[in-house]
Parts: C-alpha cells; sequence; structure tokens
C-alpha cells in the first residue's frame, strides 16, 4: 500500500529537503508538510498545511490525510526557539499520533548537543507515547551539532559573531553533522523498521577553537559568570547574542564528542558521509563565499561591559 507521509516544521530547509526527498520514493504516495509558518519559497514535491499550536488543527491534518508515517522535525523552530512552544509542537503532534487509527510509524528529531535544553522533555514525551500506544513503531534521531551551507541554527550565529565568547580554561571537541547527512538519515530510518534512540553524527570532532580560527572570528575566554551577564543582555533585547540556548551551550561546554552513532550504521546500514571536520568546512566555505549572513553579534563597547564586569569592577 503506498504511504502518506506528514512531516513537521517544514519552514526550516532540513524537513523541508525531507518532505521534498520523501514525496520522490516509489512507495509513497502523498507527502503533508504542517508547520505555523510556510516552507521556503522553492519548496516542492509536497502539500503544506497551516498548524496552529493552540487549536485542534494538527488532529484535524492527521484524521484528514489518513497518514501512516509521521516525521517530527519541528513546529517553526529553526532560529530562536521557544522552549515552551517547541514541547508544546511535540505534545501536539504525540498526541495526534496517539490518537490517530491510521497513523503505525514515529520518527522523532531529537538532538544530542547541549544547545536544546528542550531535548529531555521530547524525548521524555516520547517514551510516554510508547507507553501508550506499544503498537506503535517509534525511531528517535539525536543529531549532532546540524551545519551547511542553509542551516541557521543558535550554534551558526554564534560562531559567526564578531566576538565570540568562549569558556575560559575550556575548549571543548564538538561532533557536526551534516545537512545533507541529517536528511538522508532521516529518509532511510522513517522508511525503515528500525525503533529506539539513535545517534546521528559525524565521525571524529572538531576543537572549537580550529573552528573560530576557521571562520576568523575572534576569540573571547570569558568566566561563566560573564555568559551569564550575557544571556541577560541578551534575554532583553540589547545586544544580538546568537540567542540564550547557544549561550546556555557555550557555558556546558559544547562538547559533544561522546556520540556514537554506531547502533544507526547497523540499523540502516548506513553512515554519515561526512565526517565532522568536513561537515565543518562544508559550513566554513560557504561562509567564506558570502552564503552566510553578515557578523553581528557583540561589539567592541559589549567586550568593555563585559571585561568589567567580569572583573567585578
Amino acid at each position: 500500500m503506498a504511504r502518506v507521509v506528514l512531516v513537521t516544521g517544514v519552514s526550516s530547509p532540513l524537513a523541508a529537503r525531507v518532505a521534498q526527498t520523501l514525496g520522490e520514493e516509489p512507495g509513497v504516495r502523498r507527502v503533508i508538510g504542517a508547520d505555523s509558518s510556510p516552507p521556503p519559497a522553492d519548496s516542492e514535491g509536497f502539500e503544506y498545511a497551516h498548524v496552529d499550536l493552540h487549536d485542534g488543527s494538527l488532529d484535524r491534518i492527521v484524521t484528514d490525510s489518513g497518514a501512516d508515517l509521521v516525521l517530527h522535525l519541528g513546529l517553526d523552530n529553526q532560529g530562536s526557539p521557544n522552549r515552551e512552544e517547541n514541547v508544546l509542537g511535540t505534545m501536539r503532534v504525540l498526541g495526534a499520533a496517539q490518537r490517530s487509527s491510521t497513523v503505525r510509524r514515529l520518527v522523532v528529531r531529537s538532538t544530542a548537543t547541549l544547545d536544546a535544553d528542550d531535548a529531555s522533555e521530547v524525548e521524555r514525551h516520547t517514551r510516554g507515547l510508547q507507553r501508550r500506544r506499544p503498537d506503535l513503531s517509534v525511531a528517535v534521531l539525536r543529531f549532532a551539532n546540524l551545519i551547511g551551507p542553509s542551516v541557521s541554527t543558535p550554534l551558526t550565529r554564534y560562531l559567526d559573531s564578531r566576538f565570540v565568547p568562549t569558556v575560559l580554561g575550556r575548549d571543548p571537541h564538538v561532533q557536526f553533522l551534516h545537512e545533507d547527512d541529517g536528511v538522508e538519515a532521516l529518509v532511510r530510518m522513517a522508511l525503515s523498521d528500525g525503533t529506539g534512540f539513535f545517534d546521528v553524527a559525524g565521525a571524529d570532532a572538531v576543537p572549537l577553537s580550529h573552528c573560530l580560527r576557521r571562520v576568523g572570528g575572534q576569540r573571547l575566554p570569558v568566566p561563566a559568570r560573564g555568559l551569564r551577564m550575557l544571556r541577560g543582555l541578551a534575554r532583553h533585547g540589547r545586544i544580538d547574542y546568537a540567542s540564550s540556548s547557544a549561550s546556555r551551550a557555550v557555558r556546558a561546554g559544547l562538547d559533544t564528542s561522546g556520540m556514537d552513532s554506531g547502533s544507526l550504521e547497523r540499523v540502516l546500514d548506513w553512515s554519515p558521509a561526512y565526517t565532522s571536520a568536513e561537515a565543518f568546512e562544508s559550513y566554513a566555505d560557504s561562509r567564506r563565499s558570502g552564503l552566510t549572513s553578515s557578523r553581528g553579534g557583540l561589539r567592541p563597547i559589549h567586550v568593555i561591559v563585559l571585561a568589567r564586569s567580569t572583573l567585578g569592577r
């Protein structure tokens, strides 16, 4: 039987590409892309359905479409995510899947990185759904730091800042996942029968200091309390500092070097084409070519204020 697929989060390039790729699969009859914001203008190969997180529109879309496969890749949380709305969106999707009489498989994108405090909430609610619907086939993919020419996240904006705050005395090793590999992993998992929780990351890890040298940002080592001050300024709109989620990641160390994609590779008989270093180079090359936004973030006056605050003067 030809499948009907629902993909959430299609306002992001990653989810839109997943929806388009699934639409080209011979065993897929129809793909619906749901989000509270429309997909990129060049998207094609799937239908767009507007979702309001505060009404029953998602349930109606699932019921009316007869979707048997759901990929939850987010709901309008690209760029500047709101933690409460992200968790609410996940609960809406899981609730709709639980109540559906047609949904048989669910794939959820989570994260193993430290820049998303809501990851544990997403996984906790997903485990709850598994207990309530043991007949539902569920796979959760924990992504490393997603990166690539079209990716815009708190981490890429952090890396693209004029002055880049880092934790004094730390040089964490970071694992990356190229956006092409992210799309491939999601599509392959969606069409497989693999279940469980899987890390998805490029091989090896890259020192943060190397990343910053490569993109030309001025590294600014500060104690943890300096980062707390930056979060306060950003929260009140006084500076554009790569969002509070990025600053939490930096404070925690950004170290994702413990990720292991072995389970994913065994289930799918596939591994990411890009190493972490190669994935980062793809991003850095696109930035050099002017395909990413110009530098923003901290200005010299903010550096002076930060130094005074850090030194207690």
